[in-house]
């Protein structure tokens, strides 16, 4: 964990020049890990491909064998590991080659990108939580803190607000540690987590305000799409279709590992309790992740309808 954020500080001003139009947030490129590659080392004429994940538990749990290299594979994977809202902004400038973002940003990168049926996160009891440092009561008055604004979270937080309280919410954007740690600390009277963070605020004293993610299947009747796999639009149907091959047998090896977390998943996670990773894995990884089908088709245009303003 460490190791990962000393890498995005020195590495930040570096990837400024590599893309000159700003980001919020920093994001780094680091090489795939060297002791996963061995016997299933990839073709010499592998198709070079950008690949952009978080380091939450579900994402490099997805990803893991994927970013180590399948058997004859006919990709080569970049892989860039950042914060979600970094990937959104990552995508909208185009930078991407194949991410997983927030579901919510879908409709302002899809001229450019198609969503992919695996590799998301989807699912049901798992959507983001609206939380406060010292009191039982949500306050209208004061600024609620949101881990990015194009997150799923943020349109979650707005969709609950706009239905209970009614108005525009007064809101900050910060990165998802960001927004639980300020909320320890007590510099943010409310927030929304995600992540890891939603199996910790018990143990750290915060108090539940709201469960956005059990609100919006409430007022749905669908699971809670937050996350999508998406890939540009100008490549070929064939390559879509490899790429999703490779994610759902990434899925597969996953799953007959005799270790749901590995040091690969470990080093990454930005929390350090291996009980915390592993329940992650356990509600964030699901069939939905293989297979979007037709209850995630329809969760996903009914957010992308509440996002571009049709439906509430």
């Amino acid at each position: 964990m460490t190791t990962f954020t000393s890498l995005v500080s020195r590495l930040s001003s570096f990837v400024s020049r590599l893309y000159p139009q700003p980001l919020t947030t920093s994001y780094c490129l680091l090489p795939t890990s060297s002791h996963l590659k061995g016997p299933q080392a990839r073709p010499h004429s592998s198709m070079h491909l950008s690949l952009g994940i978080s380091t939450c538990p579900n994402d490099t749990y997805i990803y893991e064998a994927l970013i180590a290299g399948l058997k004859n594979s006919p990709f080569e994977w970049e892989v860039h590991y950042a914060d979600v809202q970094t990937l959104n902004e990552m995508v909208r400038q185009g930078v991407l080659d194949v991410a997983k973002v927030s579901a919510q940003v879908f409709p302002k990168i899809e001229c450019d990108y198609r969503h992919m049926r695996c590799g998301g996160a989807i699912g049901y009891g798992c959507g983001p939580l609206l939380l406060s440092s010292a009191t039982e009561s949500f306050n209208p008055g004061a600024p609620t803190t949101l881990p990015g604004a194009d997150t799923t979270a943020a349109l979650l937080f707005k969709f609950w607000y706009e239905h209970e309280i009614g108005g525009d919410p007064t809101v900050r954007y910060a990165l998802f540690n960001e927004v639980y740690q300020s909320l320890r600390l007590g510099k943010s009277a409310q927030g929304v987590v995600i992540h890891e963070h939603r199996f910790t605020w018990k143990r750290d004293g915060l108090h539940l305000l709201a469960d956005l993610g059990a609100y919006w299947e409430e007022k749905t009747n669908s699971p809670i799409p937050l996350g999508i796999s998406v890939i540009r639009r100008t490549f070929s149907e064939e390559i879509v279709r490899e790429v999703e091959s490779e994610i759902r047998k990434s899925i597969a090896i996953a799953k007959e590992r005799a270790n749901l977390v590995t040091p690969f998943i470990e080093r990454l996670a930005q929390i350090e309790d291996r009980k915390v990773i592993e329940d992650h894995i356990k509600m964030f990884v699901n069939d939905f992740s293989e297979n979007v089908g037709e209850k995630g088709a329809i969760a996903l245009e009914h957010l992308w309808q509440v996002a571009i303003g049709k439906k509430g």
